[in-house]
């Protein structure tokens, strides 16, 4: 009963966010149509509050001083909140915040009752260890067509874009079969799209190598159960080490002694002890500072007068020649009164 409880905490912060995202895409529609928004909530686009937007953008920033068309200072600072939450904690963003690993999960328990243990086991380990670095392979692409375009081309597959844009009829068919194979997927393979295609969760999984509290095994206190292994929904043997550095985990604390292993303080997520004794972190704690970062950070990004949700910049028409056909940018800074 308490490992429910506990559970809990983090299904509160899943559904806030997942609820939070759905609003505000409905928020930007009922502008659009001319209504009255919803009170409180953000006027931005979805573009303007994705965090992989502040990275697809990067390289136009920083060749040509331009955000590439629909992409927002907003995005940037998502961006660097949700890379200081990883630097720290590791992916918490796809484990806590994400709406459509959310999504995922919440369909994959419709998969567990129907396929009991075999659920989140059809794929063989081999062919599974190699679909994994797909999602490097889509994130190259994705950064290589979007730096040489201009544009947000990823929108075109994205699932996520298609899970809050799907009644505005802008969402590209490619993006809706994408979203619904993702959800068919998740009824046999739990996060389906985490594991084998998100460009984003594969930049933030890299962060699992360095970040300072790491979910760490007690090989002295350990009883070689496997409960933690058998919990874990990215599929990660971690009774076989002692610090889970897998590029895969997304700190979502399903194998901790928190919840799963039965060895009290055997399997936590906490720092290093060469520099004395080690800091643990609680999922109660861990829900605290993902609120207080994000929107501590938004809030104080808004106060420097750094957040903006409309778009200032746009690329500029193709100039040719440049880099080898790249685009080039005109680079001329153009108000717009409306979100694109």
């Amino acid at each position: 009963m308490l490992h429910n409880k506990k559970r809990t905490i983090r299904r509160i912060v899943q559904v806030f966010f997942f609820l939070l995202i759905g609003l505000i895409a409905i928020n930007k529609t009922l502008i659009e149509a001319g209504s009255t928004g919803i009170p409180f909530l953000s006027e931005g686009s979805l573009h303007a509050l994705c965090p992989f937007g502040g990275v697809v953008t990067l390289y136009s920033l920083f060749s040509f001083g331009t955000l590439i068309h629909k992409i927002h200072v907003s995005s940037l600072v998502i961006m660097g909140l949700i890379f200081l939450l990883a630097l720290l904690f590791g992916p918490v963003f796809c484990g806590w915040v994400c709406p459509l690993g959310s999504l995922q999960e919440w369909t994959g328990k419709i998969g567990r009752r129907i396929f009991k243990k075999r659920y989140n086991n059809f794929i063989p380990k081999m062919p599974d260890r190699i679909l994994r670095y797909f999602r490097y392979v889509l994130l190259f692409l994705v950064l290589y067509v979007t730096a040489r375009s201009g544009q947000l081309l990823f929108s075109n597959i994205d699932p996520y874009h298609a899970l809050f844009q799907f009644w505005t009829g802008e969402v590209a068919p490619t993006a809706l079969l994408v979203l619904a194979l993702t959800l068919f997927g998740s009824l046999f393979i739990e996060r389906p799209w985490c594991k084998y295609a998100c460009p984003y969760g594969a930049i933030l999984g890299i962060f699992n190598k360095f970040r300072i509290f790491k979910i760490r095994r007690n090989p002295k206190t350990c009883i070689s159960c496997h409960k933690c292994d058998q919990a874990c929904p990215m599929n990660i043997d971690i009774c076989k080490t002692d610090k889970v550095t897998s590029l895969q985990c997304i700190s979502c604390f399903e194998c901790t002694s928190e919840l799963q292993c039965p060895i009290s303080d055997s399997l936590k997520m906490q720092t290093s002890d060469k520099f004395g004794k080690p800091l643990a972190i609680k999922m109660s704690i861990m829900a605290v500072l993902i609120f207080t970062i994000i929107f501590g950070g938004i809030a104080t990004s808004k106060a420097l007068g750094i957040w903006s949700t409309a778009q200032d910049r746009k690329p500029g028409i193709a100039n040719g020649g440049h880099g080898g056909g790249r685009q080039q940018y005109n680079g001329l800074m153009q108000q717009e009164s409306t979100d694109l």
